[in-house]
């Protein structure tokens, strides 16, 4: 089944702010977005709003973090999640969360994406 119009826009919308990203961020930051919509392109209805709904809010907290950092010489990638926000998690999303910043944490890790999107280190 092919994506929804606004899922797609809203897809594209956040790989193209991921261009500004340094390019080791931009790899995982890719490769998880794409992963992440090829999940749930099957999910129902239901999900696939609050999926959407959560990236778009994902998203322009990142083009408000964007924004800042054009007004500041610092650059902060990322967002602070409540508690609430964590607690509304299922398990496995909690444990892609930690593998994430684990894999964001990694001194001088070096990220690359092949065609079949698997990565190399």
């Amino acid at each position: 089944a092919a994506m929804p119009a606004h899922a797609r826009g809203l897809y594209r919308r956040i790989l193209l702010l991921h261009r500004a990203l340094p390019a080791a961020l931009r790899a995982l930051g890719d490769r998880y977005v794409k992963e992440e919509f090829r999940k749930h392109k099957a999910a129902g209805p239901a999900e696939a709003q609050r999926f959407l709904r959560e990236w778009e809010a994902t998203l322009i907290q990142q083009q408000i973090n964007e924004d800042k950092q054009n007004l500041r010489e610092k650059t902060v990638y990322g967002i602070q999640l409540t508690e609430e926000k964590l607690n509304d998690f299922r398990d496995e999303q909690i444990g892609q969360l930690k593998e994430l910043m684990d894999e964001a944490t990694k001194p001088n890790k070096k990220i690359t994406i092949s065609k079949d999107s698997e990565h190399k280190t």
